[in-house]
C-alpha cells in the first residue's frame, strides 16, 4: 500500500494563520500525520493488480466449469443409456 504525502509544516502554518496556538497546531499535525501513516490506502495500481488477479482466477474457474459440464454430460448420457436399455 502507498503512503500519503503530508506536509506537516504547511499544515501547522495554516492552523497558526487561522488562530490556533503553535503547540496545538503541532499536536494536531502530529496526530494527523500518525493517522495517515497507520492508514492502509489502496492506490490505482493496487486496484489494477487486484483486478488482474481476479480475472485470472475467474478464467481458471470458467475452464473448470467447462470440464465439469462435459463430465456431467457423459454421466447423463450414461444414465440415459441405462434407462433406455432397461425399458427397451
Amino acid at each position: 500500500m502507498a503512503q500519503v504525502a503530508f506536509d506537516t509544516l504547511k499544515f501547522v502554518r495554516t492552523l497558526e494563520k487561522s488562530g490556533v496556538s503553535s503547540e496545538q497546531a503541532e499536536a494536531i499535525s502530529t496526530a494527523v500525520k500518525e493517522s495517515h501513516e497507520s492508514a492502509e490506502i489502496a492506490t490505482k495500481r493496487d486496484i489494477d493488480d487486484l483486478r488482474k488477479d481476479l480475472r485470472l482466477e475467474m478464467a481458471e474457474i470458467s475452464s473448470e466449469q467447462k470440464v465439469i459440464r462435459w463430465m456431467l454430460g457423459f454421466v447423463m448420457a450414461g444414465i440415459l443409456s441405462l434407462i433406455i436399455k432397461a425399458f427397451f
